[in-house]
């Protein structure tokens, strides 16, 4: 276990916008910052961070929390693991032995295979620069296509030795299991079961992740054995830690340089990327071989709306800029389009020009997508009115695809000019098909409700909890869940809690989340302001000071109550044990918190956006203010315990077995009475409204 010093040290580190800025392009918006959401296919940006209290939060799917947190749901990491990952980060000594070969074998399976990919990117490289044979093949097959020494160590190129398990031995030697080296795609295990070295007598070319880890490997085949050879270069299989799919080449050396140029440049290969670096040019990616999907875009989506696809300017070239640009589209990408001349691509074009002459000249020829794919069609349609009609429909498609009605309307108006046709007639077409869309788009939300709704009545119907695996599936149908509380405690007029102070979800009765709720209104004060002192009395009546965390505590205690969540009674309890100890802060306390769970609903409760309003009341102050919220709060929770009470005791009178029994009957209708009467003393309190 980490020392709690320890965990204080790397959460005060760890700049909450330093770290999230690694994965989501952040733009300051009065205290705080706003960007894109990483956790949900975000097109507005709904994901705040606030420096001041080291926290961030999606307003639209509800994730965030601290850093350790962010980290924890960017990167599939335990508490631990987040832990770690940060004070690597920041330079923080962790204490912790040297693994054993058995505590390695135990490391979590993601983990293990990161830790394998990292070894093996070393490896790779160590290889090339010191081993006879990879310096004379895998160094000079990097040099002759005039990579310089620094490019080479920035995207960690290397060379598999031309053995059959040489990788594996070493590999073995270092104690790595062999399992992950073949979950990894390093080693392909024969029929026999014996393994073997997938990349052997290959150039390496690492795929680094956008948080700076190696998930899998391009290996291409060297010298004479290119000749007649369809497959130059071979993959890493998908595994649990890489899908192709989702995965851009060169994200981790260009993010940053694309955050500030807010464009990035789309190649197809490894060596367009290496070249365009070279050359000065670094805010560049490849999908090297896959088609774009949604997955790539979302992930370039969280640095920059602009994109320029730069391809070669053959046949296949116009191909691959083409079959991409209405997904592009559809995501709110700005697309631009560049092909370069004939028998050049961005690995040759780059080696001619300089940094400067190679951005004048995509300034110069680069193409808005309406006139690129105009002038193509056209091209092909020449004089034939059907081919004509139909490229005009195409480009009309492509144009209702694009989110934005303003940008919509501005290439409605271009492409009239450049077709030479009536306005009006393409804004029909254009408004034709985004309804097509956008119903086609209904039907699937509806369908995809009504699958969750089947997935929840389920496991309803099975009387067991949805599968945590699961959990995000029925997201919605709880988020429903929560907008018709909310509605419920707003018709019942129990205190309103400070802007958007709100119930949590639970699978529990509506009477179970109303207690739930009122509680997690009573700990986000707490969690907040749980430390500072209040007026209070002694039990002999003279003043006194009392924490705002031991205020609560202490009423709830004389009256005999426990709060129902467990995890709110245990945070409430921590609270008031170190209150009075020097320098404590709640919050900080309860977010730093080892308790995992203790951690992330404390960072929860504190990224509400909210300010106490004065609204109508008469509190002067803001301890005054506090102090009055939480009053009517407390009050509102007894009256719901009495409320609940009242209806057990009247359905007890229904029963049969209370029916046919008069003392039973006599205590029952008693108990109500004496419950009414504190309902009505209670009323008092809260202004004449709980009883008519």
């Amino acid at each position: 276990m980490i020392p709690q010093s320890t965990i204080d040290r790397i959460v005060d580190a760890a700049n909450i916008v330093d770290v999230v800025s690694d994965y989501v392009t952040l733009r300051r918006a009065g205290a705080s910052y706003k960007g894109l959401c990483p956790f949900h296919d975000d097109k507005t940006p709904s994901f705040s961070v606030s420096p001041a209290r080291g926290v961030c939060k999606c307003f639209s799917c509800g994730k965030g929390g601290n850093s350790v947190h962010f980290i924890m749901e960017m990167e599939q990491m335990s508490y631990v693991e987040a832990l770690k990952h940060l004070a690597k980060k920041y330079g923080i000594p962790v204490e912790e032995e040297e693994m054993t070969d058995e505590q390695r074998q135990k490391m979590n399976e993601r983990e293990s295979m990161f830790a394998v990919n990292e070894w093996a990117a070393k490896y790779f490289s160590q290889t090339m620069m010191n081993n006879q044979d990879g310096r004379a093949i895998g160094l000079a097959y990097f040099r002759s296509r005039g990579f310089r020494d620094d490019i080479i160590a920035k995207f960690r190129l290397g060379f598999c030795l031309d053995s059959s398990d040489a990788m594996l031995k070493e590999a073995k030697a270092k104690g790595y299991n062999e399992k992950y080296l073949v979950d990894t795609g390093l080693c392909v295990k024969r029929d026999n079961g014996t393994l073997y070295d997938r990349f052997r007598g290959r150039a390496m070319f690492p795929w680094v992740a956008v948080n700076g880890k190696v998930v899998a490997f391009g290996g291409r085949v060297l010298d004479a054995r290119t000749k007649g050879v369809n497959q130059k270069y071979v993959n890493s299989p998908d595994s649990i830690i890489y899908h192709k799919a989702n995965e851009l080449y060169g994200i981790f050396q260009a993010k940053k340089q694309i955050a500030k140029e807010d464009m990035v440049y789309m190649v197809e290969g490894y060596t367009d990327v290496l070249a365009m670096h070279q050359c000065g040019i670094e805010n560049v990616v490849a999908n090297s071989g896959t088609a774009l999907n949604e997955a790539q875009i979302h992930l370039l989506h969280r640095f920059t709306n602009n994109i320029t696809l730069l391809y070669d300017g053959d046949e296949a070239g116009i191909h691959a800029a083409t079959r991409s640009t209405d997904m592009l589209l559809a995501e709110g990408m700005n697309v631009k389009i560049l092909l370069l001349p004939d028998g050049d691509d961005p690995d040759s074009f780059s080696r001619k020009h300089n940094a400067q002459e190679f951005k004048e000249y995509v300034d110069a020829h680069q193409t808005d997508f309406i006139l690129f794919k105009t002038n193509l069609l056209l091209k092909d349609a020449q004089r034939d009115p059907i081919k004509r009609a139909q490229l005009t429909e195409d480009i009309v498609k492509s144009i209702a695809v694009i989110p934005d009605e303003i940008i919509r309307s501005t290439y409605v108006h271009e492409c009239a000019e450049i077709l030479n046709m009536d306005e009006a007639v393409l804004m029909r077409g254009a408004n034709k098909n985004r309804a097509a869309i956008l119903e086609n788009l209904k039907k699937e939300a509806q369908r995809e409700r009504e699958r969750q709704a089947r997935l929840l009545e389920a496991g309803k119907e099975s009387g067991n909890e949805v599968d945590e695996s699961r959990a995000g599936e029925v997201k919605d149908v709880k988020d429903a869940a929560d907008d018709s509380f909310a509605s419920l405690t707003s018709e019942s007029d129990t205190a309103q809690p400070p802007a958007d102070i709100q119930p949590i979800a639970t699978k529990q009765s509506l009477s179970e989340q109303r207690f739930i709720g009122l509680e997690r209104m009573m700990m986000t004060l707490i969690t907040r302001y749980g430390e500072q002192l209040i007026d209070g009395e002694n039990g002999d009546g003279t003043p006194s000071k009392t924490s705002l965390a031991e205020y609560v505590q202490g009423d709830l205690e004389y009256d005999g109550i426990a709060l129902r969540s467990p995890l709110y009674a245990k945070m409430l309890s921590l609270v008031c044990q170190h209150a009075h100890d020097e320098g404590f802060v709640a919050s900080k306390f309860l977010i730093n918190n080892q308790d995992e769970d203790i951690s992330r609903e404390a960072a929860d409760l504190i990224s509400d956006r909210y300010q106490l309003s004065k609204g109508n009341q008469m509190a002067q102050t803001e301890e005054e203010l506090k102090v009055a919220y939480l009053t009517r709060l407390l009050l509102d929770y007894k009256n719901a315990i009495i409320e609940e009470e009242m209806k057990e005791c009247n359905a007890d009178l229904t029963r049969p077995e209370v029916k046919s029994d008069i003392e039973l009957t006599l205590k029952t209708m008693r108990r109500i009475k004496e419950l009414g009467d504190i309902q009505r003393q209670l009323a008092k309190m809260l202004g004449d409204r709980v009883v008519k």
